[in-house]
């Protein structure tokens, strides 16, 4: 069997409001357990409980996920934030360099008249 083999590169992966978008979901997950909570003995009642609970779980796993996506968008900016120093640091020491060269080079003679 011959390995597979990608005929396309992967595409870049979408960034958009990320935090935002996992703690509307909590926010959703939250309230629809809410919602159900005073028809628990409707739901106990025909052996559906799983939905309450299911709300429960996902606002529950939702604060996981925030406290998750927090996290990489500072690990993203941090990381950001060096490359720029960096960057910064590179254009200042190619800087120092090109007048130290200058300095060191004596003046070309001009015409003499």
């Amino acid at each position: 069997m011959a390995k597979w083999i990608a005929k396309h590169e992967a595409p870049e992966p979408l960034e958009g409001p990320v935090v935002a978008t996992v703690t509307g979901g909590t926010i959703l997950w939250f309230a629809l357990f809410l919602v159900q909570l005073p028809f628990y003995g409707w739901f106990a009642d025909r052996g559906q409980l799983w939905w309450v609970w299911t709300c429960a779980a996902g606002g529950f796993l939702g604060l996981i996920g925030i406290w998750y996506v927090r996290g990489r968008d500072a690990a993203l900016a941090r990381h950001a934030a060096e490359e720029a120093a960096q960057a910064a640091q590179a254009a200042q020491a190619e800087k120092s360099a090109q007048a130290d060269r200058a300095a060191q080079t004596p003046p070309e003679p001009g015409p003499q008249a």
